[in-house]
């Protein structure tokens, strides 16, 4: 069934909320975005609501606690039906916790995903080369018509690729981790991608 023009009109109106709320600025900017990140979210299977929802609780947890804490400039968050993916490298064990424990002190987190390692090694070509496997992956994924390539989320860190998001059945993750292990420099594949049910809508 095709959309509405109001529900429609209603999508893009509850991401520029949000986007205000999460204190972005450019009027122009924002009423493209908006627009842009609406028709982006309806076509995920979690759907806008469910969108907004990972998006709410992925702002709280890079800007109160990640953001402003230069020791865990290296940590990055996904967030995927309020399951909580943290990932990227920490100097003391004690960092590693802390992330963590801060992670769950948000509402709406039902699952908080620890792949953060102890390291002091990571130089810059690491992050180079982490950052050109991601992008690598989420081209080839996305031009692949047997993969909904929308509904997954990748990071990678020190060659380990780490995927979450949703499936819509075993064979397609199978593919997209037969991409990811085809990348140069990729040491692993670590899956948290849930399969799609008969439950979900």
């Amino acid at each position: 069934m095709r959309p509405t023009t109001s529900s429609i009109i209603l999508a893009i109106y509850s991401v520029a909320i949000l986007l205000l709320a999460a204190g972005l600025s450019g009027c122009v900017g924002l009423a493209v975005g908006a627009g842009a990140t609406a028709g982006t979210a309806a076509m995920q299977d979690r759907g806008l609501g469910g969108v907004i929802d990972d998006t709410v609780i992925h702002g709280k947890i890079t800007s109160a606690y990640l953001a402003n804490d230069v020791k865990f400039k290296l940590i990055a968050a996904k967030v995927h039906e309020g399951r909580v993916l943290l990932t990227g490298t920490v100097r003391k064990p004690e960092d590693r916790v802390e992330v963590v424990r801060h992670a769950w002190k948000v509402k709406g987190v039902k699952t908080v995903i620890n792949e953060i390692r102890v390291e002091d090694d990571s130089g810059v070509l690491d992050l180079a080369r982490d950052k050109w496997v991601s992008a690598q992956l989420r081209l080839k994924i996305t031009f692949d018509a047997k993969i909904k390539a929308i509904n997954y989320a990748i990071d990678t860190v020190n060659g380990t690729v780490y995927l979450m998001g949703v499936a819509q059945n075993e064979r397609e993750l199978a593919i997209v981790r037969n991409h990811a292990r085809s990348l140069e420099y990729v040491r692993r594949v670590v899956s948290h991608v849930r399969i799609k049910s008969d439950d979900d809508a």
